[in-house]
């Protein structure tokens, strides 16, 4: 499922932990937004790119995150889904389906870094991490998986004075995904209903929902 696999790509982006690399602008946005971001809220734009340079999938909706181990993707455009994980578990709703997965969070994100949002550290030695130059004004970190089975060959971040604004990443078949974030809010007060999540009366629930 290329929504789901995109969505556990695109976490890592926003619970990675500064590794050891020369100090620049673009580590300096990268530890400010770690050390200082707990929630966050913001739009997105997602345009999924093949290898051939095409565009196979656009959309966009919100996101909002809470450290650690919550978040949550309203998509809005071009079809209603949603995707929360509440700390314990990842829901997946497909609204024109009726139909709800629900999968214990940590099995379900074990296979990518986005498993860092259940409160693991990045080993140093996990990732290559470099400072990439750039003309269009923002700070740009590349990021390399140094396992072979991480599922992703790089992703890319960047960030202005007000924060992250983007990230791309490239899997193993060279399909590479942008998110654009606009009207970000940087540690907004997210009630605790953002993150929970309750199957709509007669739609289908695939998965184990026992506690």
């Amino acid at each position: 499922m290329i929504l789901l696999r995109t969505i556990k790509q695109a976490l890592l982006a926003l619970v990675i932990w500064p590794v050891a690399v020369m100090a620049g602008p673009a580590t300096e946005q990268l530890h400010r937004f770690v050390e200082e971001v707990t929630t966050l809220q913001a739009n997105f734009e997602q345009i999924v790119v093949d290898s051939q340079g095409n565009v196979v999938e656009e959309a966009s909706g919100k996101f909002y995150l809470q450290r650690p181990g919550q978040f949550r993707w309203d998509y809005e455009q071009p079809f209603a889904q949603q995707i929360v994980a509440d700390g314990k578990r990842l829901w997946f709703y497909d609204i024109d389906l009726e139909q709800v997965t629900v999968n214990a969070q940590e099995d379900a994100l074990s296979d990518s870094p986005a498993s860092l949002l259940s409160g693991r550290s990045v080993p140093e030695d996990n990732y290559n991490i470099v400072e990439v130059a750039s003309d269009d004004g923002l700070y740009w970190l590349e990021l390399t998986p140094l396992e072979a089975d991480a599922g992703f060959q790089r992703l890319s971040l960047a960030f202005s004075d007000e924060g992250l604004q983007q990230m791309v990443m490239t899997d193993s078949f060279d399909q590479r995904t942008l998110l654009v974030f606009r009207a970000m809010q940087t540690n907004p007060n997210l009630p605790a209903s953002t993150f929970e999540f309750v199957a709509p009366a007669g739609v289908d629930v695939v998965g184990e929902i026992d506690e």
